[in-house]
C-alpha cells in the first residue's frame, strides 16, 4: 500500500512539474518572410519585431509566458514559404505563424493555415484575396489592403479631374488586385474617365525605357503607379529623363514609404499623390513613444517595415493575452474583434473578414535637403475605407 501511495505521489509530482514546465515554456511564433529578396523593407521589419519582443518579455511576457520568434526565409517563392511553414509547425512546434511579404506568398500561407488549422497573421501581403475570396477562419491580416489603400487615393485622384488614365504595375497578385480596385472605384467616382494603357511588368525585371515610352505614346492625363522597390526607382528615373511626369499627374501606391522613397534621394518625384509613412512628421503620443524606443535601440529612424514588424508582435501578444494562452481555437476567437495599440493608433481586427483597421498616410511627394519626403499628409483610418458588411459577405466564403 505504501509503495502504491508513494508511486502515486511521484506520478502526481511529475505531472505537476510537467504542467509547470509547459506553462513556463515560451510561446513560439513561426515567422516566414522574403528577407534576402526584399531586405530594404524586411530588415527594418525584423528590427521592429525584435523591439516588440523585447518590450513584451521585459513586461513579463503574456499569459505567464515569454514569447520568441523563429524565422525562416522563403526565397520569395510560394512553394518554399509553405515548406518553411510546415517545418516550423511540425519540427519547431510553433504555436502560430506570421509574416509574408509578397501577395501570392501570403495567399499560399493562408491556404496552408486553413489546411493545417494553425493561426496565421499575414503581416505585410496586401491582396484582398487573403481576407475575401481566399479568406478562412485561421487567417488574419494586419496591413491595409490594396482595396483600402486604393480607396484612400481615389478621392484625391478624382479631384484632379483627369480623363485619360494609364496603369503601370507589377504583373502578379498585388499589382493586379490594386489596379482592378482602383479602376472600379475611380470609375464610380468619375464615370467619364477612360483607361488608355495598362503596362503590366514582370516583378523585379522592368524594362523601364520601353514601359515609359509605351505610356508616353498613350498620351495619358494621369498615371496610377503600383511599382515598388528597384522597379519603382528605374521607372522614376526613366520617366523623369523622358519628361513623362511633366505631362501626366501621378497617383502612386506605397511610394511615400521611406523604403522606396529614400533610395531615390534627390531624384525622388515631386507632386505625386501617394500613400506612405512620414515618420518625421507624426506627432501622436503612441508614435512618439515608438519612435523614441526605436531610435534608442538602433540609432536609426524607423521605416514602415519597422511599424509593421512591431505591430505584428504587439497584435499577437494582445491576442494571446485575450485568449489566456496559445490554444488555436481560443486564439482565433481572440483575434476576431481584437483591439490593440500600434504606433499608428488603435487597431481592430474586423470579425467579419479578419482585416485590421490599420490605416495609412496620404500626401504628396517633394524633395527636401536632397531627399524625398512626404508633405501635406494626413492619416486615413482604415476603418473608413473598407466595404460594407453586405459587400464582404458576397466576397468572402463562409468559414
Amino acid at each position: 500500500m505504501k509503495a502504491k501511495l508513494l508511486g502515486g505521489a511521484i506520478a502526481a509530482a511529475v505531472v505537476s512539474i510537467s504542467s509547470f514546465a509547459s506553462a513556463q515554456a515560451p510561446i513560439r511564433i513561426g515567422e516566414v518572410n522574403s528577407y534576402k529578396a526584399f531586405a530594404a523593407f524586411l530588415e527594418p521589419y525584423k528590427r521592429g519585431m525584435e523591439l516588440a519582443v523585447e518590450q513584451v518579455n521585459a513586461a513579463g511576457g503574456v499569459a505567464g509566458r515569454k514569447i520568441e520568434v523563429i524565422a525562416r526565409d522563403d526565397n520569395a517563392n510560394p512553394g518554399d514559404a509553405v515548406r518553411m511553414a510546415e517545418e516550423l509547425v511540425s519540427a519547431e512546434k510553433v504555436d502560430l505563424i506570421a509574416g509574408g511579404f509578397l501577395s501570392h506568398i501570403g495567399v499560399a500561407l493562408s491556404d496552408f493555415a486553413k489546411q493545417r488549422k494553425v493561426v496565421y497573421l499575414a503581416s505585410e501581403p496586401l491582396t484582398d484575396k487573403i481576407v475575401w475570396q481566399g479568406g478562412n477562419r485561421y487567417t488574419f491580416r494586419l496591413r491595409p489592403s490594396t482595396y483600402m489603400q486604393s480607396a484612400m487615393l481615389v478621392p484625391e485622384a478624382a479631384k484632379l479631374g483627369k480623363k485619360r488614365w494609364a496603369m503601370v504595375y507589377p504583373n502578379y497578385e498585388y499589382g493586379q488586385s490594386a489596379v482592378a480596385t482602383f479602376k472600379a472605384l475611380l470609375k464610380k467616382a468619375q464615370p467619364d474617365i477612360e483607361f488608355v494603357s495598362d503596362q503590366a511588368t514582370p516583378l523585379g525585371k522592368i524594362d523601364a525605357g520601353a514601359v515609359t515610352q509605351a505610356l508616353a505614346d498613350a498620351k495619358p492625363d494621369a498615371i496610377f503607379n503600383v511599382l515598388f522597390g528597384a522597379d519603382l526607382a528605374k521607372f522614376v528615373r526613366e520617366g523623369s529623363l523622358r519628361g513623362l511626369f511633366q505631362s501626366a499627374s501621378v497617383v502612386s501606391l506605397l511610394t511615400g514609404e521611406p523604403e522606396y522613397l529614400d533610395p531615390l534621394k534627390g531624384e525622388a518625384p515631386k507632386g505625386w499623390i501617394v500613400t506612405g509613412y512620414p515618420w518625421y512628421g507624426i506627432t501622436t503620443p503612441e508614435h512618439k513613444a515608438f519612435l523614441d524606443a526605436y531610435q534608442k535601440k538602433y540609432n536609426d529612424y524607423p521605416r514602415l517595415g519597422s511599424v509593421v514588424g512591431y505591430s505584428t508582435i504587439k497584435a499577437i501578444a494582445a491576442a494571446i493575452a485575450k485568449a489566456g494562452g496559445a490554444d488555436t481555437d481560443k486564439l482565433v476567437n481572440a483575434f476576431s474583434g481584437l483591439e490593440f495599440e500600434s504606433p499608428l493608433g488603435k487597431v481592430k481586427f474586423r470579425a467579419i473578414d479578419h482585416q485590421s483597421t490599420m490605416g495609412a498616410y496620404v500626401g504628396k511627394t517633394a524633395v527636401k535637403d536632397g531627399k524625398g519626403v512626404m508633405v501635406d499628409f494626413a492619416y486615413r483610418d482604415g476603418a473608413d475605407y473598407q466595404p460594407s458588411d453586405e459587400e464582404v459577405k458576397k466576397l468572402r466564403p463562409a468559414d
